[in-house]
């Protein structure tokens, strides 16, 4: 045993010089040229859109008062959007803001305008006030 652990002393500053003497230097490496590329889409959202060129969701309310309404959406529960109301939109809710209004969690279908995001229509019963 004790000639083994001679001959493995011997041996191992011998290993670490071939090491050093036959191994190469360590070089950077060269950097990549990062292109703009496009990206890839791979699944587009695309709103659905009414004859007359309004656009649709279909969400729970979470908050609605005269000028706007937000709404998180029945398909997707961490889509959470806002509306602010058109004037006839606007009018109508404030009959309704007058009766009770639109409680936290009343399923609503919101009709808007795609290029202003502006409520053009909200369809949906509110429930009995708090």
């Amino acid at each position: 045993m004790n000639s083994l652990a001679k001959t493995a002393g011997l041996a191992l500053p011998a290993a670490f010089l071939a090491a050093a003497f036959f191994c190469p230097p360590a070089a950077a490496q060269a950097p990549t040229v990062v292109t703009l590329v496009t990206p890839i889409v791979v699944n587009m959202l695309k709103p659905k859109t009414n004859a007359n060129g309004l656009a649709k969701f279909e969400g729970f309310v979470m908050h609605a008062n005269i000028a706007q309404i937000t709404a998180r959406s029945k398909e997707n529960e961490l889509t959470i959007l806002t509306f602010p109301l058109s004037q006839e939109a606007s009018q109508k809710m404030q009959q309704l803001v007058d009766r009770g209004g639109y409680q936290y969690g009343d399923k609503v279908t919101i009709y808007y305008n795609p290029s202003t995001m502006q409520a053009m229509k909200v369809k949906g019963k509110p429930s009995r006030p708090i």
